[in-house]
């Protein structure tokens, strides 16, 4: 629905500095087709640099009457607030949209195609409101079908949820596709999808179906590719987390060649709601040991997948002690390391790269 080249305009109400719009964020630092403007009334006027740091031309508008001059062919709502319900304070903006004829792309729960008020306001013929987060049609129990594909295929796996996963495989492709590499993106969460414009969001589809629909994603996004073609896959939560089931059926669903451990540096802990109990993060290597005999498990292949390189976050350290980070990680895993935002993806794909699968 969403096409490379369609005009976006990004309403992220409020959220341009804050963990609400990581969506919109991500956009528009991955996303490579025009963002034509972002609504934000809470920083209208500014330089998008100056607030996110984020080197984008992209101008940020008090409403969609103004945006609506920059000529925008799709409306995106770029927040991910808690609970995923449409704020109130974004209905007005969505109506103008609609009304003007863009469409309408959403990563929310509330299912925006079935406001009554907002189908409505939809004023011309095949204009249409994209709720991703819907489980996909015409799902099957996964059969381990990825495994006769000949592309490579990378998986990003996690010490935590929102470690950088979609960031390091967004910039893994950014790389090989430097050098001429056919690298293909598949998105499971809604950062992903409306980056690239297809995948799956996994957390609207049953547990039952979901390898299946990793499967079936990742098989439409790999078709034609040949063995030298290589295919990422964006991770979703973690093994070590005690709330996340998504890591198992991306692992059983893209049957992949290879890992990625995405961990953020000096994370001891995961993430959790306040008051839940304390879980630490194991260390490093026992880590990477689950999720490699974990891979080689429900293979028709006999291939053992194994964590090739890992991914560090160091976003909250200076240069220096990133740079400490980095080294110590590498110390004790022996393991290539790096931070692919701050320092490229480089590294990481000569890693990749340089090992040969493994029976």
């Amino acid at each position: 629905m969403l096409t490379a080249d369609a005009p976006l305009v990004l309403l992220l109400h409020g959220g341009l500095d804050n963990l609400s719009g990581k969506t919109g964020l991500a956009m528009l630092r991955y996303r490579h087709g025009p963002i034509v403007a972002v609504i934000d009334p809470v920083h209208a006027g500014r330089s998008l640099g100056e607030i996110t740091g984020i080197a984008r031309a992209v101008p940020v508008v008090a409403s969609m009457a103004e945006a609506l001059a920059f000529g925008p062919e799709v409306a995106v709502v770029g927040l991910a607030p808690s609970g995923g319900l449409l704020p109130p304070e974004m209905r007005p903006d969505l109506l103008a949209g609609l009304e003007a004829g863009l469409h309408l792309a959403s990563g929310l729960h509330s299912r925006l195609g079935d406001d009554l008020e907002l189908a409505a306001a939809c004023s011309r013929a095949g204009q249409w409101i994209w709720d991703l987060r819907r489980e996909p049609d015409g799902l099957e129990v996964a059969a381990a079908r990825c495994a006769a594909l000949p592309c490579r295929r990378l998986l990003a796996v996690g010490t935590d949820m929102a470690v950088g996963k979609m960031s390091a495989c967004l910039e893994l492709q950014a790389e090989a596709k430097r050098r001429g590499l056919d690298a293909r993106f598949v998105g499971t969460g809604q950062a992903g999808i409306l980056i690239s414009g297809q995948g799956v969001a996994l957390d609207a589809v049953r547990v039952d179906y979901a390898s299946g629909a990793v499967e079936q994603a990742v098989l439409q996004a790999a078709a034609g590719a040949g063995p030298e073609a290589l295919v990422l896959v964006e991770g979703q939560g973690s093994l070590c987390h005690p709330g996340s089931t998504a890591t198992l059926p991306l692992i059983r669903g893209s049957q992949p060649t290879d890992l990625l451990l995405v961990h953020r540096a000096g994370q001891s802990h995961v993430r959790s709601r306040p008051g839940a109990a304390a879980v630490a993060i194991p260390p490093l290597l026992e880590v990477i040991a689950a999720y490699e005999a974990l891979a080689a498990l429900g293979r028709p292949d006999g291939l053992r997948p194994r964590v090739r390189a890992i991914a560090v976050n160091t976003a909250t350290l200076e240069p220096e002690a990133a740079a400490a980070a980095l080294a110590q990680i590498r110390a004790i895993t022996s393991l290539v390391c790096a931070d692919p935002v701050r320092e490229g993806a480089d590294r990481l794909l000569e890693a990749l790269l340089d090992d040969g699968l493994e029976p």
